[in-house]
């Protein structure tokens, strides 16, 4: 029997693109079955501006325990940072951590330091930012003072900012010339 080479490769073009449509209207159905309404947390009121949370815990026995059962509230308004304290041991088991909403006079004994006599090494670090202190810090790359929100920033700041990030781009290019 003789059959005619178009007509099957019609067959199969209608056949793919009934497959496909399956597929399409399948998962068009199971996205109806999503409640979107729980993918992103809703947005509490603000108690004043620029307001912001922290993870907050005090001596939990690591970072995921911390996190864990951290309160979920407001900062005070005279706190602008989050501050994360990080007590582990030299083979880096974590011995304690605190977190906290910190002011500005907190935030000036970021890094590591190793205390020779319980041989146990604290890292500090402070960041600005909504919940900006997930992780600990764990050596001297990360235990620093993080600034990320621009927007309290005088226009002096930025301007200093974006002359620095100019300058350092330049010299960049510089270099790979």
């Amino acid at each position: 029997m003789y059959t005619n080479p178009t007509s099957t490769n019609m067959y199969l073009s209608h056949l793919l693109f009934f497959c496909l449509f399956l597929i399409l209207v399948r998962n068009r159905v199971c996205a109806k079955n999503v409640n979107f309404n729980h993918v992103r947390p809703l947005i509490d009121p603000t108690p004043f501006p620029n307001s912001f949370k922290c993870f907050t815990c005090e001596k939990a026995k690591d970072n995921y325990n911390c996190n864990r059962w951290a309160e979920d509230k407001w900062c005070p308004q005279n706190t602008h940072f989050c501050k994360t304290v990080h007590h582990f041991t030299s083979h880096g088991r974590s011995l304690s951590v605190m977190k906290k909403c910190a002011t500005g006079d907190e935030c000036h004994t970021v890094g590591c330091h190793h205390h020779v006599d319980s041989g146990h090494t604290e890292c500090v670090s402070c960041c600005d930012g909504m919940i900006c202190n997930v992780e600990v810090p764990t050596n001297h790359t990360n235990a620093v003072f993080s600034v990320m929100r621009s927007s309290q920033k005088s226009n002096a700041f930025r301007s200093i900012t974006t002359r620095t990030q100019t300058l350092v781009s330049t010299i960049l290019v510089l270099l790979l010339l």
